[in-house]
C-alpha cells in the first residue's frame, strides 16, 4: 500500500489515532485531515518519517475538504460530536459536513469510502445526535453508493469518554447516576476492533455498498456497565436510579450550562433522549445489515482490556487490589 494514500477526517480523535496507526501498520501513506493540526502532532510517530501527513480541514468548509481530497486512493469519515460547542453544532457536523465529504469524494470519482455512524442512526429520532447521524448516512449513500457504513456501539479504550468519564467520577462522586434507572442496553466494542474493520473495509471490494453494525461480545445494561467499572477500579459507590421524567430537566440545565461555561455538564438534553433507545446491534432491522463477524474479527471483551487503562482510577493506582 506504499502508493495508496488514505485521506482520514476526524483523525486526531479517539477512534482517529487507532485508524491512523492501523493504516499506516499496513503500509498506507495517511493524511489527518484535522481542524486544528497543531493538536495533532501525536499522529506522527505512529508511522514512518513522512508517513503520516497532517492537513488542515474543517468539514464545515468544503474548501478545505476539497483540498484535503486532493490525490486520494481511499476516504474515512470519522467526524462527529456528541454535544453541540460553538459553531460544532449535530446539524453542521454530521449532516452537512458528510455531505460536504460524500459531494465532493463524487466529484473527484473517489469511491472507496468508509463513513462512521453510530448504532441509533434514525431519520426519525427525538435525538439530534441521532437524527444528522442518519442524514450523514443518507448523504453519502446518495453521492457514493459504494460507501461502506460502519455504526458502532459504544467504543472503548485507552482514551474512552465513557469508562474513563464515569470511573473518575467515582473518584469524587458518593454515587453515580442511572439515567431511566440504568436499563439501557448497550454492547461496547473495543476501539482497536473497530479500526481494524475500517482498515478492511477500504482494502476490500467485498464490503463496498453495505452497512455493518459493530458491537462487542457482551450486552449490558447501563447499570451493569457501571457495576463492572467500578469492581474494576475498586470502588463501593451508591448507584442512583434516576426517572427519565427527573434527568430530562437535568439534561436542559447541562445543555444550558455547556452553551455559556468552559465546563462540561454531566449530562445534556439530546443525551438523555439518546438513552431512551438500547444500543445494540440488529436494532435497526433494517435488511442485509452486517456485523463485525463479518470482517472476521473476534472482539475483545471489556474484562480484558477494562483494567489495562482503569488502573489509574485505583486508589493506589497500579498497586491497589485488581478488583473489590
Amino acid at each position: 500500500m506504499a502508493d495508496k494514500l488514505a485521506v482520514v477526517f476526524g483523525a486526531s480523535g479517539f477512534l482517529g489515532r487507532h485508524v491512523v496507526r492501523e493504516l499506516a501498520a499496513k503500509g498506507w501513506r495517511v493524511r489527518a485531515a484535522v481542524r486544528r493540526p497543531n493538536y495533532a502532532n501525536h499522529l506522527r510517530p505512529l508511522g514512518a518519517v513522512g508517513q503520516i501527513e497532517l492537513s488542515q480541514a474543517n468539514v464545515r468548509y468544503r474548501d478545505t475538504v476539497d483540498q484535503a481530497l486532493d490525490g486520494a486512493d481511499a476516504v474515512i469519515n470519522l467526524v462527529g460530536i456528541l454535544k453541540p460547542e460553538g459553531k460544532q453544532k449535530f446539524a453542521a457536523v454530521q449532516r452537512d459536513g458528510a455531505r460536504n465529504i460524500a459531494e465532493l469524494c463524487a466529484k473527484r470519482g473517489i469511491t472507496n469510502v468508509v463513513h462512521v455512524s453510530a448504532i441509533g442512526a434514525d431519520d426519525d429520532s427525538e435525538s439530534d445526535y441521532a437524527r444528522t447521524k442518519a442524514e450523514g448516512e443518507a448523504a453519502f449513500r446518495q453521492f457514493v453508493p459504494e460507501t461502506v457504513v460502519l455504526r458502532p456501539s459504544i467504543i472503548f479504550g485507552p482514551q474512552d469518554d465513557f469508562f474513563n468519564r464515569f470511573a473518575g467520577m467515582s473518584r469524587m462522586s458518593p454515587f453515580l447516576p442511572l439515567i431511566g434507572g440504568g436499563k439501557t442496553k448497550f454492547q461496547p466494542v473495543y476501539v482497536d476492533d473497530v479500526a481494524d474493520c475500517i482498515r478492511l473495509a477500504v482494502e476490500s471490494a467485498d464490503y463496498a455498498g453495505r452497512t455493518f453494525e459493530l458491537g462487542g461480545p457482551e450486552v449490558k445494561t447501563f447499570k451493569e456497565l457501571m457495576e463492572l467499572t467500578l469492581r474494576i477500579v475498586g470502588r463501593r459507590r451508591a448507584l442512583l436510579p434516576i426517572p427519565f421524567f427527573a434527568a430530562e430537566p437535568m439534561g436542559s440545565v447541562g445543555s444550558f450550562v455547556d452553551s455559556v461555561s468552559p465546563f462540561d455538564a454531566p449530562i445534556t438534553a439530546d443525551q438523555v433522549k439518546l438513552l431512551k433507545s438500547d444500543n445494540v446491534v440488529g436494532q435497526s432491522g433494517e435488511d442485509n445489515v452486517g456485523n463485525i463477524a463479518d470482517f472476521g474479527i473476534t472482539p475483545e471483551t471489556m474484562e480484558t482490556i477494562l483494567p489495562t487503562y482503569l488502573v489509574r482510577f485505583r486508589k493506589a493506582g497500579q498497586f491497589s487490589p485488581e478488583t473489590l
